[in-house]
């Protein structure tokens, strides 16, 4: 049963979450009596997060991304940081979404994203290990076996990140996209938080300025990025 809510939300796992984000303005208790240091926690869980997305694409890419919107595997991919769990980067995703949770300052948005999203997780890998076990068989058992599920083992990681070549060129044109995305909702949910506030954003005038500065930073890096994808120059480097 799982599996297959797995496959159904395979389907919509990226228009999911942008609509739960409203619920940031719905009025709820505060996780902390002083907002910016909800931004700063969740800035710097959602950035852990960030670091785990960006060295599994560096170190060894996986195409599993899917295809006509169903689950798809063109290898099974057990190196780089796959050597240390199965889902990276469902593991970088559950930072970022509970660092964004985080920075919201509202317990409503804690006691639904969070819980939310990891069912969505949990069911989205149930449906992929189906398909890969029926994929790659033996292979993808014993990769099982050697292989925690979610939370990484360590021992021997520092093997691995000298073994692999970081492919900078291959983490920004798969990768620009995500860093401006949890950037910007973490910017917009942290001036919602402001906002509310007492004093509101008034009181918080210089630190609003600031976080719209990193907005508009990683507005511009995102810019920059997109134009380096389309660069045949870039491409053919």
């Amino acid at each position: 049963m799982l599996p297959v809510a797995g496959d159904f939300l395979f389907r919509y796992r990226n228009v999911i979450f942008p609509l739960c984000w409203p619920l940031a303005l719905f009025p709820s208790p505060t996780l902390f009596d002083h907002p910016l240091l909800a931004a700063g926690l969740g800035f710097a869980i959602a950035a852990i997060g960030q670091s785990v997305r960006a060295t599994t694409i560096g170190l060894q890419y996986i195409v599993r991304g899917g295809r006509n919107r169903r689950v798809y595997a063109k290898d099974l991919v057990t190196g780089g940081v796959y050597a240390h769990t199965r889902n990276p980067m469902y593991v970088g995703n559950v930072l970022i979404l509970v660092g964004l949770a985080i920075a919201s300052n509202s317990w409503v948005c804690i006691a639904v994203l969070i819980p939310v999203y990891v069912f969505v997780c949990i069911a989205i890998v149930a449906a992929e290990e189906r398909y890969l076990r029926e994929r790659f068989g033996a292979d993808f058992a014993a990769y099982c076996r050697d292989v925690p599920q979610w939370l990484p083992r360590l021992r021997g990681i520092r093997s691995t990140l000298a073994e692999h070549q970081f492919n900078w060129r291959r983490l920004v044109i798969k990768e620009y996209g995500t860093p401006l995305g949890w950037t910007w909702t973490w910017g917009i949910l942290v001036l919602l938080s402001l906002a509310r506030a007492d004093g509101g954003i008034g009181a918080y005038r210089t630190s609003a300025l600031a976080i719209i500065i990193v907005m508009s930073v990683m507005l511009v890096l995102w810019i920059l990025a997109r134009i380096m994808k389309k660069s045949r120059r870039w491409n053919s480097a």
